[in-house]
């Protein structure tokens, strides 16, 4: 259906761009506002006889993703304005029919599949992400491994995990490797890199050690979360200055933390030392600073070391991985129309890769679903303890979580209808 809306000055003109649309196309009754809130779960197209400012407050609350929403023109005395949606070939025919000038905008995409997927999983993208997405709009095969199982939500059917013969691969990992035309990799932050050293050791010396999870641990170093040692390491200056290095080179930050030596000596590391302990009082700081700091990174994910502790120049580093878990969203959807929800829950609801609730909630929510979504009707629990993104939908302020699952647990609460 093509909704064309226009005040009554206008409306003239609308019915006869509709005349000129053909069948699909209706000009409803009444004020424009009501009119297209009330049609717009149903339109293919919406055109609209007004200022493209007006035009933008009025559909910007409407607007989900560029493959769900409607194709939007906005029509005034000279211009026909492409504004929303897949509206390039209907803002030509409607400027030819109606002797105005087209204007159509192309650029990146902000809202690309990948671009989200790399904000959701705090990662760094290496590779040409614009040429990888334009392989996936074309249809075209792209091999996507997940070798750490991330929950990832649901992607284009050509988006597959394995064969040969595809255009681009994928590879969401946190593990060092050569770059490669037309692979992609997707380095999400899930290391905890411990450090330990003498008095007195420089910047220069713990960062060259740093580098030792990468050459000899095969970790990619921009995968890093944050940094740990022990409470009598937390001013020294080589390891906080190492750490601020980390941070310039990368973009980013990082936090130092630090955990009394009497947590450390508490947690099991594969490489005690009896000199360490001696000086410390724990048989391990790198190693043991590590998998600390995971567990309290983590929030209660499993961990592992990723990389036992490498020692050069009186510098000791190791890495723990806070490995990923499913992913639980409790989607609060409050009275019902699509205009009510909040945007996080539309953002939730995105990011799974199935999405659970009674029918009518579920209907309620498919516009925003992604191509590919699975949608089921019970089961939220289970499948996200087997480590799939989920969001659990439900009118109102949203479902409760009544027995505990082994996964991240989101909370989005609806609105409450007064």
């Amino acid at each position: 259906m093509i909704g064309v809306f226009a005040g009554p000055a206008q409306r003239g003109d609308a019915a006869d761009l509709a005349g000129l649309l053909g069948s699909d196309a209706v000009v409803p009754d009444g004020p424009v506002k009501p009119a297209a809130l009330n049609l717009w779960p149903r339109l293919g197209a919406a055109v609209f006889f007004l200022d493209a400012g007006s035009a933008v407050r009025l559909i910007a609350p409407l607007l989900r993703d560029k493959d769900s929403d409607p194709a939007v023109v906005c029509v005034d005395r000279h211009f026909a304005v492409a504004l929303a949606g897949d509206a390039d070939d209907l803002t030509r025919h409607i400027a030819d029919v109606l002797n105005l000038a087209p204007v159509v905008t192309g650029g990146p995409l902000i809202d690309s599949v990948l671009d989200e997927l790399v904000e959701q999983l705090d990662a760094t993208a290496d590779g040409d992400v614009a040429a990888c997405v334009a392989a996936i709009e074309a249809g075209e095969k792209v091999v996507l491994r997940n070798p750490l199982n991330f929950p990832l939500p649901a992607l284009p059917p050509n988006v597959v995990p394995g064969g040969e013969d595809a255009t681009w691969v994928i590879v969401v990992d946190d593990r060092a490797a050569a770059t490669k035309d037309n692979v992609l990799r997707i380095v999400p932050r899930t290391l905890i890199v411990g450090v330990g050293s003498t008095r007195g050791a420089s910047a220069t010396t713990v960062g060259a050690a740093l580098s030792e999870l990468d050459s000899q641990g095969g970790l990619d170093l921009r995968a890093i979360k944050a940094f740990a040692t022990a409470d009598a390491k937390a001013d020294e200056p080589g390891i906080v200055d190492a750490v601020e290095d980390w941070g310039f080179w990368h973009g980013d930050t990082a936090e130092l933390l630090t955990f009394p030596t009497e947590e450390l000596a508490e947690i099991g590391v594969p490489n005690p030392s009896s000199v360490v302990r001696n000086s410390m009082g724990t048989a391990s700081v790198a190693e043991a600073a590590a998998l600390r700091g995971a567990h309290q990174v983590g929030h209660g994910a499993p961990v592992e070391l990723a990389a036992e502790k490498f020692k050069r120049d009186n510098v000791t580093v190791a890495a723990a991985r806070v490995l990923p878990r499913g992913r639980l969203a409790l989607v609060g959807l409050g009275p019902g129309p699509a205009e009510q929800r909040t945007p996080r829950a539309d953002a939730e609801i995105r990011r799974a890769a199935f999405v659970v609730g009674s029918p009518a909630a579920v209907e309620s929510v498919a516009s925003v679903l992604r191509p590919g979504t699975e949608v089921r009707h019970e089961g939220a629990h289970d499948l996200a303890a087997r480590g799939a993104a989920v969001a659990f939908v439900a009118f109102g302020t949203g479902p409760t979580l009544d027995i505990p699952v082994e996964a991240d647990v989101v909370v989005v609460p609806g609105v409450r209808e007064h």
